[in-house]
């Protein structure tokens, strides 16, 4: 499919969209209709995972999989369904629209997937600082609960589930899924060991599935198009469109839906309009702030999927792209990345909790002045003592874009350090 002729199937142009009489007039809702009338829940899990929705919250597993997890229903042990809303990564801002534009294409996937998975209730998880789109999407879900498509016995059969909206505790750890489910107990957001994993021990010790709300959202699109026509859209082997937020040096920073698989060339310099005032590309960040940062010849020829990125030495994510130009001080990129992360820690593995301490306060040298070209290693030595060593990924988040910076444009730190001073 040529991007340029694709027409959005998330974000649609029509407007208010995000009013359940609306949405109902395009077609909204019909597609959880048909699924509870016609097809059986695990029907359902095979049609998801025959589309291959890739899980659109960074990991990029496939949805119908991660569903068919969740182990046979046994009476009187609930299970849940966990939508991921947290949105905290740098450079990603792509479900805040969805629950602003069009929130009832992600509430009716919530519905499938709780219908698919037999959950007993749906806890939205959504970033607290997103306070109109928290309430947007609390409006958009008293509409679903009046026209009976959520509650008791619905649209007149025996499924029932609740859908409740939880507005987070403002912080980048919650976004993880175990850290999301701590806090969502009422507790400090400290991720959990696995296993056990979530689909055997998740939200109150019952089966729990958590999903982003973006993957969420491409459930209806599913079972509206049918698998078949689904897996046409986009990479084959990454499939669907993707919501790609293009932000930092361009001239028309934003979010777009197109395709996945969309060459990087093609988002910087027509979608989003080339690099601002002209200047030339120093390296873009593909997938928001936690993924490695690539070169302009790197950028040449890579897609955005997971596989075109892997081999290159970087990563999806999120599909939120940075785009930095020739004027970016690159040292001064580093630190602000690792200022976030040291902030953003938990505290709750010693690795991460001092590891990121430790890449802030070295790159601080070099912004005052008093870091040496030893420190350049030093920051390498410290990052590889901090991968695959805490119980979550935030150290490896902390530790990947900063190693890659260092690499790439390691003469701007030698730029920027002094001599190591040898005694005599």
């Amino acid at each position: 499919m040529d991007w340029r002729s694709y027409k959005p199937l998330i974000l649609p142009n029509i407007p208010n969209l995000h009013e359940i009489s609306v949405y109902e007039s395009q077609g909204g809702y019909e597609a959880f209709r048909k699924v509870l009338q016609e097809k059986s829940p695990a029907a359902v899990i095979e049609e998801v995972k025959a589309a291959n929705i890739r899980g659109r919250g960074g990991a990029g597993f496939n949805a119908g999989l991660k569903w068919s997890f969740m182990p046979p229903k046994k009476e009187g042990v609930p299970r849940y369904l966990a939508a991921n809303g947290d949105e905290s990564e740098p450079g990603t801002f792509k479900d805040r629209r969805i629950l602003e534009f069009n929130p009832h294409l992600f509430i009716e996937g919530a519905l499938i997937a709780a219908y698919a998975m037999q959950v007993d209730a749906v806890y939205v998880y959504v970033r607290g600082e997103y306070a109109d789109w928290i309430d947007r999407l609390q409006k958009a879900l008293d509409q679903a609960y009046a026209r009976g498509y959520v509650g008791r016995n619905i649209l007149g059969t025996h499924f029932s589930t609740e859908i409740y909206v939880h507005r987070g505790a403002g912080a980048y750890i919650c976004g993880e899924e175990t850290g999301l489910m701590e806090s969502l107990e009422g507790k400090r957001a400290y991720p959990r060991y696995k296993p056990p994993f979530p689909a055997q021990k998740g939200l109150w010790g019952c089966p729990t599935t958590i999903n982003n709300v973006e993957t969420l959202a491409h459930v209806p699109i599913v079972m509206r198009l049918g698998a078949a026509a689904y897996t046409q859209i986009g990479a084959p082997e990454h499939p669907g469109p993707l919501l790609y937020g293009i932000s930092g040096h361009v001239n028309r920073p934003g979010l777009y839906e197109y395709p996945s698989g969309m060459l990087i060339t093609d988002l910087i310099y027509e979608v989003a309009g080339g690099v601002r005032q002209g200047r030339k590309l120093k390296g873009v960040v593909p997938g928001g702030s936690s993924t490695p940062i690539l070169l302009p010849e790197e950028v040449e020829g890579t897609r955005m999927t997971m596989e075109s990125l892997r081999k290159v030495g970087s990563m999806l994510g999120t599909a939120g792209m940075l785009v930095l130009d020739e004027t970016t001080d690159m040292v001064r990129f580093a630190y602000r990345i690792a200022a976030f992360y040291k902030h953003e820690s938990c505290g709750q593995c010693t690795p991460c909790r001092e590891g990121t301490g430790w890449l802030k306060q070295i790159l601080r040298r070099f912004l005052d002045g008093s870091a040496t070209y030893a420190d350049i290693d030093r920051l390498l030595s410290v990052a590889n003592q901090m991968e695959g060593r805490t119980i979550c990924a935030l150290a490896d988040a902390a530790v990947w874009p900063i190693r890659a910076i260092v690499q790439k444009y390691r003469k701007e730190f030698e730029a920027a350090a002094r001599p190591t001073l040898v005694p005599v």
